[in-house]
């Protein structure tokens, strides 16, 4: 089978089309042929290990490979069709559209991949396309571990959100506003109408305003790319309001610890787990009709190098997503 091997860490230029084999289910696995993926921030970090802070450089190379790549295969996002079955396996049978993750793993660029029975793996949304629902098991559940989980959005309450055209952003905005909450969108001019399009009560064109010298407050700010931080947000936050953070850095996890201690205002951060009732409660929004995906661009496998490319220029506005089989093939 085809897939984007990933032999060193560095720059895109790495990684390359080739050919592995074609995998074989074990009695409680599935082997899902793939149809799509996505390309995210998480696969670039990983792939990029060479210039990971000096903070968690060891740690990460520990986990993924002190000298080289231990999971030669990139990918977190997948949706496709189950074409095989183990004999143990119930919860699936051959031709079944699904989606998820191959969370904690990767493995997702490849024509095929097998998971076990018990992964965080659904059938998917019967609205969406199988590029549209590869989006959301990674993306989509941040942004639900962050307003639902970390800091429990309610009704009424004001949320900010940094980055709100962005993978994680174009879903919290979604998801707030289902919560209720009052939501504000900072990204750029061209991408102010889609921001409310999904929902935002308000927009903050970051280019031509800094939402710190507003003088409005917030409840929460969540910062969804990494691009503020707790210092210059705190005077933008209500006396008892709530910093969350995406990015785990440095200055992030001193403000997590200071906080704890002093202040009112807190700093909140945290990797959000993959849990298959989590994307089942996904599943249902989407079909409800009350969430739905921004996709940026569409590249092919053999085009995964140049998925990466774009993202790591850090302005893709919503998804990227890789076409491993083309609809109706």
């Amino acid at each position: 089978m085809k897939a984007i091997l990933h032999t060193a860490y560095g720059p895109p230029d790495e990684l390359r089309l080739g050919e592995v084999d074609k995998p074989v289910p074990q009695d409680n696995q599935v082997l899902i042929r793939i149809h799509a993926s996505t390309v995210t921030t998480s696969d670039c970090n990983i792939r990029n290990l060479t210039f990971t802070p000096k903070l968690f450089f060891l740690p990460m190379r520990m986990q993924f490979g002190l000298l080289k790549p231990r999971n030669q295969i990139l990918g977190l996002d997948l949706a496709g069709e189950v074409e095989a079955v183990g004999k143990a396996v119930t919860r699936f049978r051959q031709g079944d559209q699904v989606f998820g993750t191959t969370e904690p793993a990767f493995g997702a660029h490849a024509e095929y991949i097998c998971l076990p029975e018990d992964a965080v793996l659904a059938a998917k949304p019967a609205n969406m396309t199988f590029e549209e629902a590869a989006t959301i098991p990674v993306m989509a559940n941040t942004a639900l571990y962050f307003i639902r989980d970390v800091e429990k959005v309610q009704a009424g309450q004001r949320v900010l959100i940094v980055g709100a055209s962005g993978g994680i952003g174009t879903f919290a905005v979604q998801l707030a506003k289902y919560y209720g909450a009052e939501v504000t969108g900072v990204c750029s001019t061209a991408n102010m109408e889609l921001v409310r399009s999904l929902g935002a009560d308000k927009v903050i064109d970051y280019t031509q305003q800094d939402f710190t010298e507003s003088g409005e407050t917030y409840d929460i700010i969540f910062d969804a790319v990494g691009k503020s931080s707790f210092a210059r947000c705190k005077s933008s936050l209500v006396e008892d309001g709530v910093y969350l953070a995406t990015v785990p850095s440095p200055a992030v996890l001193l403000g997590m610890l200071w906080t704890s201690v002093a202040g009112t205002k807190k700093v909140r951060m945290g990797g959000a787990p993959a849990r298959l009732d989590n994307l089942i409660f996904l599943k249902e929004l989407i079909e409800a009709g009350r969430l739905e995906t921004v996709i940026d661009r569409h590249y092919p496998l053999s085009q995964t190098a140049e998925a990466f490319r774009y993202v790591e220029k850090g302005h893709k506005v919503g998804n990227v997503v890789i076409t491993v089989v083309q609809e109706g093939s």
